[in-house]
């Protein structure tokens, strides 16, 4: 009988090896990090495995990461004072300012990306400005966001990640980090930012919950797709040199569409709500951690992620290594 048998290159590990299409490595991840002003680091409940770190902690995860050859970290800070100016987002002696000075002095080959953003540092818990009223103040907010992002650039970060979704961010933090001499620093901008559920573990950790109403007028409606592909081609159009997608799992068909629209790199975002839901249902005994975790990271890059932000960098990456040393 003549017909195609595909088992033929299913029925070993060594062939399943040899053409499998979509591989993952450690220099595929960013490994999201949360910089405390606290006098002490702490577990994020919500995020088994995750924690809060001070600047005299940082080094030691930074040398973790490094050893197991994850290329970047991103960087969110949780500063003690909160304002509705936020003020301490651009501090020279802001938080994310001195962790990104102390990781580029002690280990210069890291990629430092800072998120760029209002929400960790407002009294209100809003990523732009406010009216008295409550309304957000776009034009007044990327006014600031482009304030942040030159503080990080003055610090040293190799590249700022807006990701509060006010329209027109993009060109003002471009133009304010030309005019200072960063034309080198690129921009990854969260283009597609969605308003998702699955941002609940985040906000517990960072403690950004917003204080009043939420965040639907500025993030995306989840039932949009085309509406993420103009807010793609508006970044592009803006000159990010990266484009986020946020979140990842829920959003692959956004991710395959982003990689057909434009040849810059798209990063993937796999969120704290993903990995809590893993870490939760392998804890139960419901899954087993390790495959879900590579499956769930292998469908985000076959989706077409150049890049993935994740919480599972380090056990991952640790999984790789074991396997190549047998």
């Amino acid at each position: 009988m003549n017909f195609f048998r595909g088992h033929r290159t299913r029925h070993s590990e060594s062939i399943r090896n040899l053409v499998r299409e979509t591989q993952i490595s450690a220099r595929d991840f960013v490994y999201p990090l949360f910089i405390t002003e606290e006098a002490h680091s702490s577990a994020i409940t919500a995020m088994p495995g995750q924690g809060r770190h001070t600047l005299d902690d940082l080094p030691k995860i930074a040398q973790e990461i490094v050893n197991l050859k994850i290329p970047a970290v991103i960087l969110f800070g949780i500063p003690l004072h909160k304002d509705e100016h936020a003020t301490s987002a651009f501090a020279d002696d802001g938080i994310v300012q001195k962790a990104t000075g102390l990781l580029k002095t002690k280990f210069p080959s890291l990629c430092v990306i800072t998120d760029v953003c209002l929400c960790e540092y407002t009294s209100h818990g809003h990523c732009g400005l406010l009216k008295e009223n409550g309304e957000l103040k776009n034009d007044a907010s990327i006014e600031r966001l482009a304030q942040v992002a030159l503080s990080h650039a003055k610090a040293g970060a190799d590249i700022v990640a807006p990701s509060d979704m006010m329209d027109g961010r993009v060109s003002a933090i471009r133009k304010t980090l030309d005019e200072a001499g960063f034309v080198n620093t690129p921009i990854m901008s969260y283009a597609a930012k969605y308003a998702s559920a699955f941002y609940g573990p985040f906000r517990d950790a960072a403690g950004s919950t917003p204080q009043f109403g939420d965040r639907r007028g500025y993030q995306m409606d989840p039932a949009n797709k085309q509406e993420a592909l103009r807010e793609i081609a508006a970044d592009v159009s803006e000159s990010a040199d990266f484009i986020i997608v946020k979140p990842a799992l829920c959003y692959l068909d956004v991710i395959s569409q982003a990689k057909q629209n434009t040849s810059l790199p798209i990063v993937a975002y796999n969120v704290s709500g993903e990995y809590s839901m893993v870490k939760a249902a392998s804890g139960a005994g419901y899954l087993d951690e390790k495959r879900t975790t590579m499956e769930i990271l292998t469908s985000i890059k076959r989706a077409g992620a150049d890049i993935i932000i994740t919480y599972h960098a380090m056990e991952v990456a640790r999984w790789l290594a074991s396997e190549n040393t047998l």
